[in-house]
């Protein structure tokens, strides 16, 4: 079993890490049906099933979830082999994958990661935009950028971004005629307040602070939405209270389309990180991508 291709166990792996064979093709870059000849083979070879496919789901078989335990750590110390072989280039190479939240996507990201490839042709980027919280080691990205309450402890972390942000609340002019202007947090349970809920289903409670103080409310209102597209536009056609990060309300406040409100009760917050599991052989590109971070925190802090 010794000359079993690596690039049937590497389908394999991909394949059970998504639990699916167009997700894993998509991340691959190759065509699902290639990845099922892959597995074919494999099993084939082994002479043991290593997946249960139905229409609707694929799981690993007792052997395969063994075998993957077994083959992640190989494969990974396989391609950071591999990858340390780029500091004989003169510029490294291969693939970077990311996995970031909507406000990096949306705020500062572009504008890093153009530099970056511009510095560095030869690598690729693969970002994958999302604000749920998973285990983005194991689903197979080389880093992933959080804010500092959701890093695990054992990763190491690289400011990425503002250093300092702040959630602010606002409202249209129209709509605190109407309803009028909030005085204190609590005033905002009698308004209609507009909230971000994320894919998993879940929606933030809001939370405010004043010097010391913090206080937490679960409000109600017109639209719960995971898009601050469609959140903004809702706000600012005088249909509720808007609470998010001040860089996505600045540009309404300052036309005039949004008004600020409880002031006083500004939650101020550390920017996000970039983090990365702490490797003997970092892949090229990650380490690539934190040296240009690091340079960049030097040259112009943010925030």
């Amino acid at each position: 079993m010794n000359d079993l291709p690596l690039s049937d166990l590497d389908a394999f792996t991909a394949i059970a890490r998504e639990r699916s064979f167009r997700a894993a093709a998509r991340k691959r870059g190759v065509s699902a049906s290639s990845l099922s000849d892959s597995l074919r083979r494999l099993e084939e070879r082994l002479g043991v099933r290593l997946l249960n496919r139905t229409t609707r789901s694929v799981t690993p078989t007792a052997a395969g979830e063994r075998l993957l335990a077994q083959l992640e750590p190989a494969l990974g110390e396989v391609a950071a082999a591999l990858g340390a072989l780029d500091n004989f280039r003169d510029s490294p190479a291969g693939t970077l994958r990311l996995n970031v939240p909507t406000i990096a996507a949306r705020l500062f990201l572009p504008d890093l990661a153009c530099r970056f490839l511009k510095l560095y042709p030869d690598i690729e980027l693969e970002i994958l935009t999302e604000d749920t919280f998973i285990d983005v080691l194991a689903a197979g990205f080389d880093a992933g950028i959080r804010y500092d309450e959701r890093i695990e402890r054992d990763m190491i972390a690289v400011p990425i971004g503002p250093r300092r942000q702040r959630y602010i609340t606002a409202a249209s002019p129209s709509y605190l005629r109407e309803r009028g202007v909030p005085l204190h947090p609590r005033d905002l349970l009698e308004h209609s307040c507009i909230r971000h809920r994320f894919l998993s289903g879940s929606v933030l409670a809001w939370e405010f602070e004043r010097g010391e103080e913090t206080l937490v409310i679960s409000p109600s209102g017109a639209l719960a939405a995971n898009s601050i597209e469609m959140e903004l536009a809702v706000a600012v056609e005088g249909l509720g209270v808007i609470r998010t990060f001040s860089e996505l309300l600045e540009p309404a406040i300052a036309s005039g389309q949004l008004v600020t409100v409880l002031d006083a009760w500004v939650s101020e917050f550390s920017g996000p990180f970039l983090y990365y599991a702490s490797r003997r052989h970092m892949p090229a590109p990650l380490r690539a991508f934190v040296d240009f971070l690091k340079v960049e925190q030097r040259r112009a802090p943010v925030g």
